[in-house]
């Protein structure tokens, strides 16, 4: 199937494609509400470790908001920048490694479950930081990394929420929480794995070339 002049199979022509490129901006208000984000992170888990939930939940919304708000910001604005596509990723990660931190100081879910966290983001800084030698930005984001992390955002809210009261609903939700972080990190694994096996076969490309 031949695809029209100027055009990918996505549809976007090359004026489109150079819009959506990522470029070398920084001062940009999708790259603003992501550093929002960021700086709400310590508040949110502040909010949490001090008992204040309500306030913790509504931060919370707000956050989760200026996480789709940023993006479409960005493609509407055509700001995508390399920047934000730094930013965005790694408020998701500080959000949810913090919130499971401050979880587990409570009691409301068990350590392993953050160490599995901090281990595969670290696994995964290390992988960034070696493929960056050698020219390359970060990874595109699979499917499997999205929906974990979907699951852990699902769960964070949940758990706040489960902790408001005492009963037969409150216990259920805790039990679906604590099952949702459990996908969520063999997802956030599943994920790592895939990245991880994306990196070597950037680094031998890179050897074969240099070899060649």
């Amino acid at each position: 199937m031949k695809w029209p002049h100027n055009t990918d199979k996505s549809g976007l022509n090359a004026a489109d494609e150079q819009q959506l490129r990522p470029r070398d901006i920084i001062f940009t208000i999708p790259n603003f509400i992501s550093l929002l984000r960021l700086i709400s992170i310590p508040l949110i888990a502040y909010m949490i470790y001090t008992d204040r939930k309500w306030a913790a939940l509504i931060i919370l919304a707000l956050s989760a908001l200026s996480d789709w708000l940023d993006g479409f910001l960005a493609r509407r604005m055509h700001q995508i920048s390399k920047i934000g596509q730094l930013l965005d990723p790694l408020a998701d990660r500080l959000l949810i490694f913090c919130s499971v931190l401050v979880f587990g100081m409570a009691g409301l879910l068990p350590w392993w479950l953050l160490i599995a966290i901090g281990l595969r983001d670290l696994v995964m800084l290390i992988e960034v930081l070696v493929i960056a030698q050698f020219g390359y930005g970060p990874l595109p984001v699979h499917f499997a990394g999205k929906t974990g992390t979907a699951l852990l955002m699902i769960a964070i809210p949940a758990l706040i929420v489960a902790d408001l009261g005492q009963g037969y609903i409150f216990a259920s939700l805790h039990l679906a929480a604590v099952a949702c972080s459990i996908w969520g990190v063999v997802l956030y694994w599943v994920a790592g794995l895939i990245y991880l096996k994306q990196g070597y076969d950037i680094l031998h490309i890179q050897r074969v070339r240099e070899q060649s």
